[in-house]
């Protein structure tokens, strides 16, 4: 029996999480090949729709990174995904799904190893939850 391989999709910002996400592969740290790392100029910039869509589209977990507080380059941008964070995990909620599924972390551009880690213990996570019921089959198989 083939182990389930979760699909994570990460939304980090290109400031500070991008950048440690790139450290962690330029340093060849491990971490899923099943991540897609989206950048996104701001953490801010991510909208519950943005979220909403990624799970449909078949995405088992899907993380928001961005510059720690105090730390942002648009100044409030993070503390806007903490407000667009909650909103949707009220959502999932609603449609029944795990909020488990979706998580919010601040990375900044020298924590390479960080990110790593992170992917692996998100990554694990969402593996001990299953398959994303919001997901459309069919458009993980294309």
């Amino acid at each position: 029996m083939v182990e389930f391989q979760p699909q994570i999709v990460v939304f980090a910002c290109n400031w500070c999480s991008y950048a440690g996400a790139d450290l962690a592969g330029s340093s060849r740290m491990q971490y899923a090949p099943t991540t897609r790392v989206i950048r996104v100029m701001c953490s801010g910039r991510v909208t519950v729709g943005f979220i909403l869509d990624t799970f449909r589209r078949g995405a088992d977990g899907v993380l928001v990174t961005g510059c720690h507080p105090g730390d942002c380059h648009y100044i409030s941008g993070n503390e806007n995904a903490v407000v667009t964070v909650r909103k949707t995990v009220r959502l999932l909620q609603l449609l029944g799904l795990e909020v488990e599924r979706l998580r919010l972390e601040w990375i900044s551009a020298a924590e390479g190893a960080r990110f790593a880690r992170l992917m692996t213990e998100f990554t694990g996570q969402v593996r001990d939850l299953g398959p994303s019921l919001l997901g459309n089959g069919a458009e993980r198989e294309a």
